[in-house]
């Protein structure tokens, strides 16, 4: 099975990129409500997610990331959609899986993630996706990662029609 790939160029890269940084994201959707994280600091949300280790599977990098951030344990199912993210001198490629909680884990947050008030919020769908509508608003990184995120969600939403 192939997984669609969407290529994604901010207004602030500079090509050729000089780094690539691979990223595993879950979609994570329960009674018409979306899983993210959440920065109270600076009021961003994005889905739970982050960097590859080494050794790891994306399933494995997923689960542990969500876990970290959230708390919670989850079923890493089927890949969704693979966004390369092409920012400053970085090609981002983030690679989303719809998942499914099966319990509760612990958070362990990064130093920053907690100066930034990280925390899991539940929204709803259609609120989630006005949220990360406004990306033409925001400062060209915030920007880059709202269209990632907004289109995620509209390609989700439209899978499930």
């Amino acid at each position: 099975m192939s997984v669609k790939v969407i290529e994604q160029v901010s207004s602030i890269y500079t090509a050729p990129y000089k780094e690539k940084r691979i990223s595993c994201r879950a979609i994570i959707v329960r009674d018409g409500k979306i899983l993210l994280s959440h920065e109270s600091e600076t009021d961003i949300y994005m889905s739970p997610g982050g960097s590859l280790e080494d050794g790891e599977t994306y399933e494995e990098c997923c689960a542990r990331e969500v876990e970290e951030e959230t708390g919670y344990k989850v079923k890493v199912g089927k890949p969704f959609v693979t966004v390369n993210e092409y920012c400053y001198d970085i090609l981002y490629v983030s690679n989303y899986f719809i998942c499914e909680i099966t319990g509760n884990g612990n958070r362990a947050l990064t130093p920053t993630e907690e100066i930034k008030g990280m925390c899991p919020k539940w929204l709803d769908v259609e609120e989630a996706v006005k949220v990360f509508s406004v990306y033409r608003t925001l400062t060209p990184d915030h920007e880059s990662l709202y269209l990632r995120e907004y289109t995620i969600l509209n390609e989700f939403k439209n899978s499930i029609k």
